[in-house]
């Protein structure tokens, strides 16, 4: 099937700004795709470009194969989009929000079936105004959902749920693709990109400084697995003088790194023969919220050194 989104050299600039700055990415058709970075670092603009409300200043960029500025009256009505911290009119009904986005998409959307999908059947006559900052969100996925779009944008689509709904929000965007939906995704919990995107690629400064799957992204940038115990910081000590690994306490834990996963064993009989008392121990290894921190802070140490050396 061909790509739902291509995007190549892509800039925009405000004087001697780049804002964006050569960003190239596919985002094939019936995927989830992560769009990560820091505040200000060019995700907003670049989604703007996509969606058609923002003009580019050089690059190729195809939604859906329209040219998202040239060809927006025929690209808009296949698209959903789901601002950050939505907002509409204080009064209405979420029911009545739906039959109004129905009225100007030309369609005969289902109010029930979309706000049972997203868990606000509950509040369908209820008032926009007395929503909760979560159940706007729920109602502004409803109403990106209005005009059975192929490719939807969804800007912080869980930000202020509680656990449980994000989790609601999730399923909803899972059966997004598995009905062969494009979902353009930003957001800045990591673990939610984690679990959910098929695609990932993290921008800062204008540039992406990774992409890939979530497990590529990991498995290139992350550090290595790693055998981590409850001790004091003499365990450390007493398992570098005998084993010769690169054991350091970190905030009431010791952390060892591990080549292979006989290390483990080789770990643990020694925690038992030094007579040092610890407790729990487990195996972890980075995250890609781990990963996005250290990419940007080592990113982040660069710039300001360049700047320092100017």
């Amino acid at each position: 099937m061909p790509n739902a989104i291509e995007v190549h050299g892509l800039k925009k600039t405000y004087g001697d700004l780049a804002a964006v700055d050569g960003v190239d990415f596919v985002v094939p058709t019936g995927r989830v795709f992560a769009f990560l970075g820091p505040n200000g670092a060019g995700k907003t603009t670049t989604v703007e470009i996509l969606e058609g409300v923002r003009k580019r200043s050089e690059g190729e960029v195809r939604v859906l194969g329209l040219d998202p500025w040239e060809d927006g009256a025929r690209l808009h009505p296949q698209v959903g989009v789901i601002p950050q911290e939505f907002r509409f009119f204080e009064k209405i009904h979420p029911d009545e929000a739906i039959h109004y986005y129905g009225v100007l998409f030309g369609t005969s959307p289902d109010p029930e079936k979309l706000l049972r999908l997203v868990g606000l059947s509950d509040k369908a006559t209820a008032k926009f105004d007395t929503l909760s900052g979560g159940q706007k969100q729920k109602l502004g996925l409803a109403l990106a959902l209005v005009n059975d779009p192929k490719v939807c944008f969804l800007d912080e689509p869980t930000t202020g749920l509680d656990p449980q709904a994000r989790r609601a929000i999730w399923d909803v965007i899972r059966q997004l693709r598995s009905e062969g939906r494009t979902v353009f995704l930003t957001t800045h919990y990591l673990e939610e990109a984690e679990l959910l995107a098929d695609q990932v690629a993290i921008i800062h400064h204008g540039k992406i400084i990774a992409s890939g799957t979530p497990e590529e992204i990991i498995a290139a940038h992350g550090g290595r697995e790693r055998l981590t115990v409850e001790g004091p910081p003499s365990l450390a000590q007493y398992l570098n003088q005998r084993l010769g690994v690169a054991a350091r306490a970190v905030d009431g834990r010791v952390e060892v790194p591990m080549r292979e996963r006989g290390d483990a064993l080789k770990v643990l009989t020694a925690l038992e023969a030094s007579g040092i008392p610890w407790q729990r121990f487990a195996t972890a290894h980075d995250t890609l919220e781990d990963v996005f921190v250290a990419l940007v802070g080592k990113m982040d140490d660069g710039v300001l050194k360049a700047e320092g050396a100017a």
